[in-house]
């Protein structure tokens, strides 16, 4: 039997896998259920690490730097018990909550005009690269080693320009920005495309090469994509598909998380030449099987899974579910990692997702 990388990286390159991988994203508050409901722990009372608890074939190694143009900056404004108001980088000011994890609130934004962009902030992110940003290259070294020598399909993940510049500007700014302004969407595209290329350089060449890399942009939402296809189509994908062909440069296939609606997006994502898509969020309007069904000879699929299967708490419908999901995806000829459609919710016991987990490897040879 293959193992987990090799499975994963066999089907992400449309070579034969013996069985499908297996991977997912359980929340930090769902973790904490999990504790209370007889998950084990680390000596500290955390959880156990969960690609090793669970068996994922997925491991992520690094890939993360700073992107803000005042790197290193964090100024907290006011805190309390329940949450905290910070003052980043980008001199956004979010409101991070203490008692459970989830998105920050937006609260203010200075990144507002034009002006205050090309004054304030791009000149701290154009010309040499600081390489401060990164930290400690040998750590991505010592992650890569570590995860392949347990056998996992190692990445390198990020976010990329379409959640930072949401979360620079704010959603008022950029929404009137794509009308009004779009050549400033894409100055700002193609500062921190040149950025990231800069800094994946060192990474790559320096801690070591993954095996591939990750990149988390959330496009829509429950039916819809939070701008027209056409809109992303001209200030957007030019810099994924350049970003797409950096990482192919290195022989490295690169998988993008969008969560929420995709449908409208997928030939954008076909055509700027990524190799999987995840995750396919079924409450969202996404239809995976239709999605194999049109673009499954250029994308493999991690996830699709309806994860409010799991959070039913019936042991026959979970069965049902993810026994009908991985036949159907198999009758369908599709490459894919086994995975929910967004991510593992506090509505999820403990036992029934090890249930579940028994179910997939009951049907995960091919």
């Amino acid at each position: 039997m293959q193992t987990g990388r090799e499975a994963f990286d066999n089907i992400v390159r449309k070579k034969p896998a013996d069985h499908i991988p297996n991977n997912d994203a359980p929340w930090g508050d769902t973790l904490t259920r999990w504790v209370s409901e007889g998950m084990p722990t680390n000596e500290d009372g955390s959880p156990v690490d969960v690609t090793e608890h669970f068996g994922y074939d997925m491991a992520g190694c690094g890939g993360w730097f700073d992107w803000q143009p005042m790197r290193g900056f964090s100024e907290t404004v006011e805190e309390n018990d329940n949450w905290r108001i910070v003052r980043n980088g980008s001199g956004s000011l979010l409101k991070w909550w203490k008692t459970h994890s989830g998105t920050p609130e937006h609260i203010d934004f200075d990144m507002t005009t034009r002006k205050v962009w090309d004054e304030k902030y791009r000149p701290l992110l154009v010309g040499d690269f600081d390489r401060e940003r990164i930290g400690d290259v040998s750590a991505l070294t010592r992650n890569l080693e570590h995860w392949r020598a347990k056998g996992r399909w190692c990445i390198y993940g990020n976010q990329f320009i379409w959640e930072n510049m949401r979360g620079s500007f704010g959603d008022f700014t950029m929404y009137t920005a794509l009308v009004e302004d779009p050549d400033w969407i894409h100055d700002y595209c193609r500062v921190y495309t040149d950025l990231y290329k800069a800094a994946y350089k060192i990474m790559i060449e320096e801690g070591g090469k993954p095996d591939g890399i990750w990149l988390y942009e959330d496009l829509g939402y429950r039916d819809r994509l939070f701008c027209s296809p056409s809109v992303l189509e001209k200030l957007f994908f030019p810099y994924y598909a350049e970003m797409v062909e950096f990482f192919h440069s290195y022989d490295l296939p690169v998988i993008l998380h969008s969560c929420g609606y995709q449908k409208a997006a997928v030939p954008l994502i076909v055509d700027a030449g990524f190799d999987g898509l995840n995750p396919m969020e079924v409450k969202a309007g996404n239809n995976v099987f239709e999605f194999v069904e049109k673009w499954g000879d250029r994308l493999c699929f991690v996830g699709g899974l309806d994860a409010r299967i799991l959070e039913s708490g019936d042991r026959e419908t979970i069965r049902k579910g993810v026994t009908d999901f991985i036949k159907g995806m198999k009758d369908r000829g599709a490459r894919f990692v086994y995975a929910s459609d967004h991510s593992l919710s506090t509505n999820i016991s403990y036992h029934d997702y090890l249930y579940s987990l028994e179910v997939y490897r009951e049907h995960r040879m091919y």
